[in-house]
């Protein structure tokens, strides 16, 4: 076999054509004749369309169609959300679309369209929403399924009664917009009755289920191709945007796209869900923890979108990072008229962890415990939680589990404690704390966290050697910008005794790939990477039969060694990769796998801890991060760079989540007032720090080659360890996102006020 290619660091494969322009986004391309087009957005927070008039807009030279909720098709892209509705739910809801030869012709077309809108009652407060006489943003109610999601183990009541000490604390992040630098867009172009559809997607077999549902036309008929994408973070395929352009497309007999602008992207686009998350827990004087109970209510919008996932995803850190018997959970999903949240990079994950991290941060403080320590006494091991097994023996298990009694895949959350403490210096950081003298006040914080560890949906591959000796690794997966494509060609090249250059990737088209779900959930390396491993497996099978014909021995006699099959006996007897291709006579050998990821015996997860040092300016109210400590298990890490890559990109975007970034709607209209990268700041470059990267000694039993995920798992640990850090500072703890220098002034002023 050729020396391991896993481990190693290759550089990732779409960066030449990115770097140098030649990457041709969903907004690059343009079809011969294409139309441009344009949504209508409401102007009010809820109402209902009484009258649509586009004849103005249809005489106006170069408009070819304009779309309206009278003359749309039945179809729905989601159970809340038709393709175009008469009753308009936040500002900014999409009423009407147009295509033109131009955008500007379209835009002035959309100007022209004279609507008539009967106003009704909204609501913009999630908690204002669950009230009996709050008005309903859909018939059915506010709250998402008529009740709370409620998960448990063990019995609270029970737990709390036997604490010595039982604390309880509210906390709220915002709404958090991805700000991508590409905006949403689609192209649909009709060919008789077979569709193609052009689009920013994570997920191009998914996108084609929904279309073709939506459209009610067969997925044999759909075919849709993901190009390059300039970011995800998750939801970039959460809206109407596609179907629309579809339609457009079929009534004009032309290609039409649509791209949103900057505003649309924030105001249209998907954002993380805002939250208020109450946490009480129940300890003993030692710092043993008797109970958890965690109630969280988070705001969708106007539309469902991911939501159910996010708000299951908020609570498992309350439910598994502690050791502790009896847990309970609440989840209230809830519509608003405010723009659609969705999936965002950790889901969940980051709401539910920073109340959770913060609220321990402060029992620890109030034990007089460490809070390492603490952490260290009263994380979850890798026995798991304590309990029966509720799962069949013979099912695999959830990655986001309640029950007690099954053991973890593996689990370095201990070692990523102890390192990452060591490497930021945590039992030397009160020589530089809040005793400091000045109006600069240092601090130190940490978090730890769990998550999903990568066992996501069925997956399939196929690999198949090409006439020139090269190998195609066919994979419908959509590579987000994390470098799936390079990691999948490396586990291809592992498996088959090559090199990764020799494995060239086909992915992100429909019409040429095998089945796959969504790039998400931090399940591309793992899910996909057992399959790709298995097609490959399955393929040097293959090659090593035919082979062993050609050469005239027994196929166990023989390997794959430098990129060449050689027969054990001597390196003397070997036939080359183009060669066999060669002789083979135009019969390509191909084989397929697909796999249903996960374990019946263990819980696949990840962990992590998260230590930063603050400098906080009391003046000014500025909080500098001065050093960060990233410390991971995702298991044995099949690519360096990548993986480091992912961390400092993680831990850097959630910054603005913590201590800048916050999409605001005003109350009195629904209107969303920072639309816009100069409303809506996101840290620049000079405001990162640098990121000390540490991955724990972990090879996991179940996963490809030993990986497990990570590329969601930094976003979780940020903003509670950068807050408890500020505490660490200054003796002050936030318990609302984000941490601005306003709120710091004004809190330590109160502080001042009532000593």
């Amino acid at each position: 076999m050729t020396s391991s290619v896993v481990g190693k660091s290759f550089p990732r494969r779409d960066l030449p054509e990115k770097l140098t322009g030649q990457a041709k986004y969903t907004g690059d391309i343009k079809l011969p004749g294409m139309l441009y087009g344009k949504f209508l957005r409401s102007p009010h927070p809820h109402a209902r369309i009484v009258t649509l008039d586009a004849s103005n807009a249809m005489k106006l030279p170069g408009v070819h169609a304009v779309l309206t909720p009278f003359d749309v098709p039945d179809g729905r892209i989601a159970p809340d959300l038709p393709i175009l509705d008469r009753e308009v739910r936040f500002v900014g809801d999409e009423v009407a679309a147009v295509a033109a030869e131009d955008e500007d012709i379209a835009q002035e077309a959309i100007r022209l369209i004279e609507v008539r809108y009967q106003p009704l009652p909204f609501v913009t407060d999630p908690q204002e929403a669950l009230r009996p006489n709050a008005p309903a943003v859909h018939p059915e109610g506010n709250l998402v399924g008529g009740k709370p999601i409620v998960l448990t183990r063990g019995n609270v009541d029970e737990g709390f009664a036997t604490a010595d000490r039982v604390f309880e604390e509210t906390f709220t992040t915002p709404a958090h917009s991805g700000a991508a630098l590409e905006p949403r867009a689609a192209i649909a172009r009709w060919d008789g009755d077979q569709l193609t559809i052009w689009k920013t997607t994570r997920g191009i077999h998914a996108d084609r289920t929904t279309l073709a549902l939506a459209l009610n036309i067969p997925e044999a008929n759909l075919r849709v191709i993901g190009p390059p994408l300039g970011a995800g973070y998750g939801n970039k395929d959460e809206s109407r945007l596609a179907t629309v352009v579809a339609i457009l497309a079929q009534r004009t007999s032309r290609p039409v796209k649509i791209e949103f602008t900057r505003e649309e992207e924030f105001i249209a686009g998907r954002h993380r869900h805002a939250t208020i998350t109450t946490l009480k827990v129940g300890v003993k004087n030692d710092g043993t923890i008797t109970a958890i109970h965690a109630t969280t209510v988070m705001d969708t919008g106007a539309y469902l979108s991911s939501g159910p996932a996010v708000v299951r995803r908020a609570g498992q850190g309350a439910l598994y990072l502690y050791r502790c018997p009896n847990v309970r959970y609440d989840g209230y999903l809830t519509y608003t008229n405010q723009p659609s949240a969705g999936s965002y990079r950790a889901l969940g994950a980051p709401q539910g962890h920073f109340a959770l991290e913060v609220l321990m941060d402060k029992i620890a403080k109030e034990l007089d415990l460490d809070p390492l320590d603490f952490r260290l006494k009263n994380h979850v091991g890798p026995e798991g939680q304590p309990g029966e097994r509720i799962t069949p023996p013979d099912e695999i298990v959830d990655t986001q589990p309640v029950e007690g009694g099954i053991p973890f895949s593996s689990n370095g959350l201990r070692q990523c404690l102890i390192r990452g403490a060591e490497a930021i210096g945590w039992s030397h950081r009160r020589t530089t704390s809040s005793t400091k003298a000045g109006s600069t006040k240092t601090g130190v914080g940490m978090s730890m966290f769990i998550y999903r560890g990568g066992p996501g949906s069925k997956s399939s591959a196929r690999m198949r050697l090409n006439a020139d000796g090269t190998f195609q690794l066919e994979a419908g997966i959509m590579d987000v910008g994390e470098g799936a494509t390079t990691v999948i060609a490396q586990i291809a090249a592992q498996e088959l005794g090559v090199l990764p250059d020799q494995v060239r990737n086909t992915a992100a088209d429909t019409q040429l790939t095998p089945v796959a779900p969504f790039t998400a959930g931090s399940t591309v390396t793992f899910s996909t990477g057992l399959s790709v491993k298995e097609a490959a497996s399955r393929l040097k099978t293959k090659m090593l039969e035919a082979a062993a014909g050609l050469l005239e021995t027994d196929p166990s006699h023989l390997e794959i060694l430098d990129g060449a099959v050689v027969a054990t006996s001597g390196p003397e007897r070997r036939m080359s990769m183009d060669d066999l291709a060669r002789r083979l006579q135009g019969k390509p050998l191909e084989a397929d796998a697909e796999v249903v990821p996960g374990s019946k015996e263990y819980i696949v997860n990840s962990f992590g801890a998260h230590f930063a040092e603050v400098e906080v300016d009391t003046e000014t109210g500025q909080v500098k991060i001065l050093r960060y400590v990233a410390a991971h298990d995702s298991g044995k890490i099949l690519n360096p760079i990548l993986a480091i890559n992912q961390v400092e990109g993680g831990v850097s975007q959630m910054l603005g989540f913590t201590l800048l970034e916050e999409m605001i709607t005003d109350g009195r209209f629904g209107a969303t007032l920072n639309a816009s990268y100069l409303e809506h700041k996101v840290p620049g470059i000079w405001e990162y720090p640098p990121v000390d990267v540490i991955f724990a000694d972990v090879v996991d039993p179940v996963g490809p080659y030993g990986a497990k995920a990570l590329g969601e798992l930094p976003s979780i640990g940020v903003a509670p360890a950068v807050v408890n850090a500020i505490y660490d500072a200054i003796g002050i703890r936030f318990h609302d996102l984000p941490v601005t220098p306003d709120k710091v002034l004004n809190a330590i002023e109160l502080h001042r006020k009532e000593k």
